[in-house]
């Protein structure tokens, strides 16, 4: 089994990343498309991940007035279980950590419940009380 994940850099790419977030957020956890797509898709730096060569993952992160958000990670059902989020997570991580735009940033996103442990693996900690988010409850969490 092969899994990549790259920056994405390429329309097809894009298309790939929007179909699994809606196929993840908008059909399996009935997110309002409003909601999920939103006026920060052009200044965000978008990642896709593939298992041979099928996409299956994506995320995204950029800059905030709070810092640096990552967000919008998504896993189709189908490759959960194999790695592709943590290797979202260090892909992104690694690309914030290039980027001289980002130095000196507080890195921080809001982590569905079941994704706090994955999040927590690479240093991220809770902050504050758990909140709810396009009916899905959440947690803010910052890399410490």
């Amino acid at each position: 089994m092969s899994l990549q994940v790259e920056k994405i850099t390429r329309d097809n790419q894009l298309k790939s990343a929007f179909w699994i977030r809606e196929q993840v957020f908008v059909l399996e956890q009935e997110v309002d498309p409003k909601e999920e797509y939103d006026e920060f898709e052009s200044i965000s730096k978008h990642f896709l991940a593939c298992l041979d060569d099928k996409p299956v993952g994506t995320a995204r992160w950029r800059v905030t007035s709070n810092g640096i958000k990552l967000e919008r990670f998504a896993v189709l059902k189908e490759a959960r279980g194999k790695g592709v989020g943590q290797a979202l997570v260090a892909a992104v991580l690694e690309d914030i950590g290039g980027n001289p735009d980002t130095k000196g940033k507080i890195k921080y996103l809001h982590a569905q419940l079941t994704a706090v442990p994955l999040y927590s693996k690479f240093g991220f900690e809770k902050i504050g009380e758990s909140f709810e988010e396009c009916n899905i409850w959440h947690y803010k969490m910052q890399l410490a």
